[in-house]
């Protein structure tokens, strides 16, 4: 008899991947992934402790799902991810009736962590360990010739190459959350994609904290193979159609990676190229290791190479010690590299990390009107360079189709609205030409005719 599976993802798409990892290893347990938790027999919340309200909206959860403890006794609650492993037994203090913490590392060890709670061995699991000789395991081998999951194969997935950071940015909690930096081997990754496309995968984005940095730190094969040299993997596995990766550092970013956005064909240009601030000052606080100078050179080394490149980047506002010329300096880089889209926030404090520490906070009023600036323009920016696609053709994956409506999204990761003329599938590509350009979006009518689905 089937038993139920509910996960409840917050964070990134480390976490999105992780969430996908363990529901594949569930699966050969007889786990089958439910909608909601009101009737499934296990609860995983995997949690992200990367900003403060991230980690409210996990205790609030909790507090939802005690009430279907109560009525289910055989209902097992876990929470998983950073904030477990941030808070390890905390956790079950606050809320007693979670039956399982489990750490970044030791996400591949749910299964027997399981068969332990359930067949009554122990009445509670919490596993939070970070070790330094920790490798990921090749799990794929293990699934091999089995679905992924009940649920239909995606047209798109997402590969991890790489876990945790060396970098220590003096605001973040990676390095306490995910360990030091760990590099797949080459051949794990590239068996891990052949598995995904032979079950119909078109579009992998590979992923780590710092792709950037992949096989610096220890080896990954028996010579030295770096994230270029990877990337060019990758893309000669056959049937493999869009390549992506996220995220990036800017202090790694090479002249040979680079130069992949002109060689690779698949490689989508489109670039998330994290700057957070414009302010060398701020840069130097939050221990970027590099300089608003260095950042610009590489912008323009990236068009140089793919003119058509789409960049984007994440920005924190209200830094400790943040003046109003650092902030116009982050605006003046905005106009500067006219980005296509970012993320934005206000900095929080967050543990184990450095900046919590630092003194002159900025007052929370002076980073709300620093961040709807910043937004505000950067919005405006995006419509700027959406409506130069206007009046293109644009070659698009479909996403998803519903009553005759289609969304999908262009190599520069632009999502595209159009009539569904023809009976599309996602994953399938159509040419379509652009009409109208939104801030967050574009529309159009396809052009191709011959689909397949």
């Amino acid at each position: 008899m089937a038993k139920h599976l509910y996960i409840k993802t917050f964070g990134c798409q480390m976490n999105e991947r992780d969430s996908e990892i363990i529901e594949q290893l569930l699966a050969r347990s007889g786990y089958v992934l439910v909608d909601g938790p009101e009737t499934a027999d296990l609860v995983l919340v995997n949690t992200c402790s990367i900003r403060d309200k991230a980690e409210q909206k996990v205790y609030s959860l909790l507090g939802q799902l005690a009430p279907l403890k109560k009525e289910n006794s055989r209902l097992k609650i876990g929470v998983i991810g950073c904030v477990a492993q941030q808070e390890g037994e905390k956790i079950c203090k606050r809320a007693p009736y979670v039956d399982l913490v489990v750490g970044t590392q030791q996400i591949y060890r749910i299964p027997s962590m399981l068969d332990r709670l359930v067949g009554g061995e122990t009445s509670r699991e919490i596993d939070t360990d970070l070790k330094s000789s920790f490798t990921i395991p090749a799990f794929q081998r293990l699934l091999k010739g089995q679905s992924p999951s009940p649920a239909p194969v995606e047209f798109r997935k997402f590969v991890t190459i790489m876990q945790g950071c060396n970098n220590y940015c003096s605001y973040c909690v990676v390095p306490s959350t995910r360990g030091r930096e760990i590099s797949r081997p080459v051949v794990d990754i590239l068996e891990e994609v052949g598995i995904l496309i032979d079950q119909g995968v078109k579009e992998i984005t590979l992923l780590g904290q710092n792709v950037n940095s992949y096989g610096q730190t220890n080896p990954v094969d028996d010579h030295s193979v770096s994230f270029a040299d990877l990337l060019h993997a990758v893309a000669g596995v056959p049937g493999l159609e869009r390549l992506r990766f996220t995220t990036s550092n800017p202090k790694d970013l090479s002249k040979e990676l680079i130069d992949c956005f002109a060689e690779i064909d698949i490689l989508c240009p489109h670039f998330h190229l994290p700057v957070q601030s414009g302010s060398n000052t701020i840069l130097q606080k939050m221990n970027r290791k590099y300089s608003r100078e260095s950042y610009l050179e590489k912008v323009a080394a990236l068009r140089m190479a793919r003119p058509d490149i789409a960049l984007a980047t994440d920005i924190i506002v209200g830094f400790p010690g943040e003046s109003d010329d650092d902030f116009s300096r982050t605006m003046d880089l905005l106009e500067t590299v006219r980005f296509h889209g970012s993320f934005s926030f206000k900095y929080s404090d967050r543990p184990n990390t450095r900046s919590a520490d630092f003194p002159d906070k900025v007052p929370e009023s002076v980073k709300k009107e620093r961040l709807q600036r910043f937004q505000a323009r950067q919005d405006q920016i995006s419509l700027e360079w959406n409506a130069t696609y206007v009046d293109t053709v644009q070659e698009v994956m479909v996403e998803s189709t519903t009553e005759g409506k289609a969304r999908g999204r262009t190599a520069t990761n632009h999502i595209v609205h159009f009539p569904d003329t023809g009976g599309l599938c996602p994953g399938e590509t159509v040419d379509v030409q652009i009409t109208h350009a939104g801030r967050h979006s574009l529309q159009g009518e396809m052009l191709t005719t011959d689909v397949t689905c």
